[in-house]
């Protein structure tokens, strides 16, 4: 069967995604020896021709922007700017893949061990995080416990491992089906947030074909899923070796220093990325 990571990048006018996907592209290869496709809507082979033959298969598609929004976008504790927010295409993960058993993942995510190799083994055909551990000693993480604090349970979008199966078009079909009436759905799981989020979709997905109850239908993904929010800042990447600054609790730009080694990390403050690959 067909193993690889597949990621999806669409470019704002900040914030290149394009460059975090060549980044973690190469990651991937180097750490878990497994071949990337993008998915994307800028024309890579002319705008970023350093940055083909990192993938596999680029996949272009020109309609990647039918889920857009603006956001803020932290970096660090004093500084944000309000941009445009796509990120609808997850759903058509199973759908775009080249492979049999995929890895789909955020391009936030820095890959520094094999771990995730472990799901091509996993009995289950998928395999999402239900859990999170922030790095900063004074952060705990309630707002990712559940959709929301009379709602169901939190699964993590940022890495879903599935394999082709007949189950899981259903899965996502329902998942689109979410998007598509993403209102509808917002006020039935009683959240506040209307711009969408493909963690809350997942999750209310997860919980439907759970039977509108908790259940296995979705197991976890093999280790921890490790995560710093966008008002910390990465400093640096050397290799496997990741230094952050994280945010102190209630102590408005102050930061505590942290280091990791060979963790795998999801790391929301993309402007602080971007520095660290460019520096690269």
């Amino acid at each position: 069967m067909s193993q690889g990571v597949l990621l999806f990048a669409s470019n704002n006018t900040k914030i290149n995604y394009v460059k975090q996907a060549y980044f973690l592209a190469l990651r991937i290869s180097k750490y878990m020896n497994l071949p990337t496709s993008l998915v994307t809507d800028v024309d890579v082979k002319s705008k970023f021709p350093d940055y083909v033959d990192a993938f596999d298969n680029i996949i272009f598609v020109n309609n990647l922007k039918h889920q857009y929004a603006n956001k803020r976008y932290n970096d660090g504790s004093v500084s944000n700017r309000i941009l445009p927010f796509n990120n609808g295409n997850r759903a058509d993960a199973y759908f775009l893949t080249p492979y049999d058993e995929t890895i789909v993942m955020d391009t936030d995510y820095i890959v520094s061990n094999n771990i995730l190799n472990n799901c091509f083994c996993a009995a289950n055909d998928l395999l999402l995080y239900t859990d999170a551990v922030h790095l900063g000693i004074h952060n705990g993480t309630p707002e990712f416990d559940r959709v929301s604090d009379t709602s169901v349970d939190f699964y993590w979008a940022t890495v879903v491992f599935f394999r082709k199966s007949k189950i899981n078009e259903v899965f996502f079909n329902l998942v689109k089906h979410i998007q598509e009436n993403y209102m509808h759905y917002r006020s039935i799981y009683q959240f506040k947030s209307n711009v969408y989020r493909n963690d809350f979709a997942f999750s209310i997905a997860a919980h439907i074909m759970n039977g509108y109850q908790q259940g296995n239908f979705i197991a976890k993904l093999p280790g921890k899923h490790f995560y710093t929010i966008d008002k910390d800042v990465l400093h640096s990447i050397k290799d496997d070796e990741i230094t952050m600054l994280m945010e102190k609790a209630g102590r408005l730009g102050e930061y505590t220093l942290a280091k990791t080694k060979g963790l795998n990390i999801h790391v929301m403050n993309k402007f602080s990325l971007e520095r660290a690959i460019d520096n690269q």
